[in-house]
C-alpha cells in the first residue's frame, strides 16, 4: 500500500472503523485480516523457495554433483540475491505502493522458477553446470527480493498500535510455515520426481500469491476514523537513522545462526548424525513449526507487555545458550564412545531447540523496526534489516564448508552462539 500516515495513527480500519473505499471498491474493517492473509500467503511461498531448496541440500549435493563448496555457493548466492535486492524493492514499495511491487516480484519469481524447472535441472542427456545454477538462484533471490517490506508496509497501514505485533507475528510466521511445508515436502519430491517438480511447485506458490495479491490488495484512498491517510513519503529518513541502523544489525546477527540451521542442518544430521532423509525432514519441520507458534505467541505477548526489547535480548541469550548446547554434545559424540547411540539420539532434539529460540524472534522484532522508522518508511526500513539477514543467507552457507575444513562441525556451532551473544546488547534500548 502506498498510503502513508503519521508514525502512531497509520491505520485505515480497525475494530469498529468505517469502511475504506478504494479504487472503486468498499471494504469494511475486516478487509485487514484479508490484507494480512495476502502477506502470509506471499512470504510462506517465498520462504519455501529460500528454505525448501536448502532443506534438499543433500538430494542437490547428489542430483548436481557437488562437492560440499559448491553447494554452499549457490545456497549463498539465493540469499545474496535477496540482500542486493531487498533495499531497492523496499524504496520502491515506499514510492510505488505495495500492490505494484507485490505483483511484480511474484509475478516474475513465478516465470524465473518455471523456467529453471524446464532448463536448470538434471537430465539424462547432462547435469547443469555448477555456475548456471548458482547465478540462477541468484536471479530468484533478487525477484523474491520484493516480498518481505511491501507485505510488511501494508500491516503497519492497516493494523493498530495494539495490533501490529500480533499482526507482524503472524506474518513472520509463514516464513517457518513455508519453510517447514518446504522442509517436508521438497526432499522426497526431488528424490522421487526430480528438481523440475521442486522448482514447478515452488513456481506455481508464487504464480498463486501474486493472484492472491491481484485480487484483494488494494490502496487505502480515504481517511478512515478520523486519520488521514496520505500518498507521500513522510518523517525523518530512517537510512539516515542511527537506531534503526542498530536494529536491522542486531536483526541481521541473530539470523546467522537461524541460517545455519536451514542450509546446513540436514547435512550435519546426514553426515554426522546419520540421520535418513525422512527423520531429517522431520526435524527441520519440527524447527519451522515450533518457530511458528513461537511467533505468534511472542507477537501477543509484547504488545500486551510493550517489552519488544527485553523479549529480543531473551531470545539473543536463550539462542546463544542453545547452540553452546550443542556444541558442547557434538564435542561429547566422539569423546565418549559408550554412550555414542543416546548422544546421537539427542542432538536432533537439541538442534531443533535451538532452531526454535533463534527463529522465535522476527515479528517482534520487525515491529519494533517499522515502529521506529515510521509508516511513510516501513518498506525501507524493513528491507534494510532484511538486507543485513540475506547477506547472512549469503555468507553462512559459503564460510560452513570453511569452517568444517578447520574445525569441523564444533567450529560451526561454537560460531552460532558466539553470533547470537553479540546481538544481545545491541538489543538494549539507547538512553
Amino acid at each position: 500500500m502506498s498510503a502513508t500516515v503519521s508514525r502512531n495513527d497509520c491505520q485505515p480500519s480497525g475494530r469498529g472503523a468505517a469502511a475504506t473505499a478504494a479504487a472503486g471498491r468498499t471494504f469494511g474493517p475486516n478487509h485487514r485480516w484479508k490484507v494480512l492473509g495476502i502477506g502470509v500467503a506471499a512470504n510462506a511461498g517465498f520462504s519455501a523457495t529460500f528454505s525448501g531448496i536448502p532443506a534438499t541440500a543433500v538430494v542437490l549435493r547428489q542430483n548436481y554433483h557437488l562437492s560440499n563448496a559448491e553447494l554452499g555457493l549457490a545456497l549463498g548466492l539465493l540469499g545474496l540475491g535477496v540482500a542486493l535486492s531487498e533495499l531497492p524493492w523496499g524504496l520502491l514499495t515506499d514510492r510505488w505502493g505495495d500492490r505494484r511491487v507485490l505483483l511484480i516480484g511474484l509475478g516474475a519469481t513465478a516465470a524465473w522458477l518455471l523456467a529453471m524447472a524446464l532448463l536448470v535441472v538434471p537430465t539424462s542427456s547432462g547435469i547443469p553446470d555448477v555456475m548456471l545454477l548458482a547465478m540462477s538462484l541468484l536471479v530468484t533471490g533478487l525477484l523474491g527480493g520484493s516480498v518481505n517490506g511491501s507485505s510488511g508496509r501494508a500491516i503497519m497501514v492497516w493494523f493498530r498500535e495494539n495490533e501490529r505485533g500480533f499482526a507482524m507475528s503472524i506474518r513472520q510466521t509463514a516464513v517457518p510455515l513455508g519453510g517447514g511445508l518446504g522442509a517436508l515436502i521438497l526432499p522426497s519430491l526431488a528424490l522421487a520426481f526430480g528438481f523440475s517438480a521442486v522448482f514447478g511447485l515452488l513456481a506455481a506458490a508464487s504464480a498463486l500469491s501474486a493472484l492472491f495479491a491481484w485480487r484483494w490488495l488494494h490502496e487505502p484512498q480515504a481517511a478512515v476514523g478520523g486519520h488521514a491517510v496520505s500518498s507521500g513519503v513522510t518523517g525523518p529518513v530512517p537510512l539516515r537513522n542511527v537506531e534503526v541502523w542498530r536494529i536491522s544489525t542486531a536483526i541481521g546477527l541473530l539470523c546467522f545462526p537461524q541460517v545455519a540451521v536451514l542450509t546446513f542442518a540436514s547435512v550435519f544430521l546426514h553426515d554426522f548424525a546419520g540421520l535418513g532423509t525422512a527423520a531429517i525432514s522431520a526435524s527441520l519441520a519440527a524447527v519451522q513449526v515450533g518457530a511458528m507458534v513461537m511467533r505468534v505467541w511472542s507477537g501477543r505477548f509484547t504488545d500486551r507487555h510493550g517489552n519488544r526489547r527485553q523479549f529480543l535480548r531473551w531470545c539473543s541469550a536463550l539462542s546463544a545458550l542453545a547452540f553452546m548446547m550443542l556444541w558442547l554434545l557434538v564435542l561429547a559424540v566422539p569423546a565418549m564412545p559408550a554412550s555414542h547411540s543416546s548422544l546421537i539420539a539427542i542432538l536432533p532434539l537439541v538442534l531443533v531447540a535451538a532452531g526454535i529460540s533463534v527463529s522465535a524472534w522476527h515479528g517482534v522484532a520487525y515491529t519494533e523496526l517499522a515502529t521506529l522508522a515510521g509508516a511513510g518508511h516501513v518498506g525501507t526500513a524493513l528491507s534494510l534489516a532484511n538486507s543485513f539477514v540475506f547477506v547472512g543467507f549469503f555468507l553462512v552457507p559459503v564460510a560452513i564448508p570453511g569452517l568444517l575444513r578447520l574445525w569441523s562441525w564444533p567450529g560451526v556451532w561454537l560460531s552460532a552462539a558466539a553470533c547470537a551473544l553479540v546481538a544481545w546488547p545491541i538489543f538494549l534500548r539507547r538512553a
